[in-house]
């Protein structure tokens, strides 16, 4: 079989195989190092980020360096710490003020705040998490992990569970690590009863959850089904304190009419 060598990463494929876009190296660093110091709950020492990324010191060094020139990274001098900066900040705002499904839920998710008086969540799945993208809190006093920008695994939210059931076992089994982390001692982490909870999500048409990733927490969400395949989810997180049968039928059918309104838009405007 005849083959030819890619010039830019001088690999070998066979002739006539789809091309693969040659990676560049220092990007694939820098996006690499932005994402370890962006998921990070503390600022990070270049002896630390060495040992997570393997990369040799002093590049690693003057990669930093240069992040730091450009507003992207920002060192402490005094504790000799790297934490991302401001300019990440600039990006990922533009990427929520310029994302149509933000701007058309945004009205949407206020309306179903003050029906129900508790906190509206809007994600999307992105590999095995899902990434919060919008938020409209509860009037109660509510402290939840859930800001915008924050990534859980899909498996323990009601938000990744409604997205999961939008999709067949095999989908679903490729998605998923092969070990599910446990948040709390209430996360669901055998896969076969994940799935038996999926199966009955999709007969319900909405995915629910207690305590599996916030201790005291229930949450209901629902798939957003205006594109295949399913990406983005709505939900509602209520403390079990005030979980009550005609409470959970208020939020549910809430959710639901808010997601037949939302994916009513987004397809008029083409999405």
């Amino acid at each position: 079989m005849a083959e030819v060598v890619g010039e830019a990463a001088g690999d070998v494929v066979p002739a006539g195989a789809p091309a693969r876009p040659a990676a560049v190296k220092s990007a694939d660093r820098t996006v690499e190092l932005l994402e370890v110091l962006a998921s990070a709950d503390r600022r990070l020492t270049l002896t630390e980020l060495h040992r997570t990324l393997n990369y040799p010191k002093s590049s690693l060094y003057m990669l930093l360096q240069t992040l730091v020139g450009r507003g992207w990274v920002e060192v402490d001098a005094d504790r000799g710490t790297y934490g991302i900066g401001v300019r990440a900040l600039l990006v990922g705002t533009s990427y929520l003020d310029h994302d149509p499904v933000v701007q058309v839920a945004a009205r949407v998710m206020e309306q179903v705040r003050q029906e129900v008086n508790e906190t509206v969540h809007l994600a999307r799945l992105d590999g095995p998490d899902v990434v919060y993208l919008a938020s409209r809190e509860s009037e109660h006093h509510l402290r939840v992990v859930s800001r915008v920008g924050r990534r859980l695994p899909a498996h323990a939210t009601s938000l990744g569970k409604a997205l999961l059931a939008e999709r067949d076992r095999d989908e679903v089994d490729v998605l998923l690590p092969g070990e599910l982390a446990a948040l709390t001692p209430d996360t669901v982490v055998d896969r076969a009863a994940l799935h038996e909870q999926l199966a009955r999500f999709r007969v319900a048409g909405y995915a629910h959850e207690r305590e599996e990733n916030t201790p005291g927490l229930g949450c209901f969400a629902v798939a957003l089904p205006y594109r295949r395949p399913v990406l983005d989810a709505l939900s509602c997180s209520v403390p079990l304190g005030r979980l009550d049968a005609e409470h959970e039928q208020q939020v549910v059918a809430a959710l639901l009419t808010a997601a037949r309104t939302i994916t009513d838009l987004l397809r008029q405007f083409g999405r």
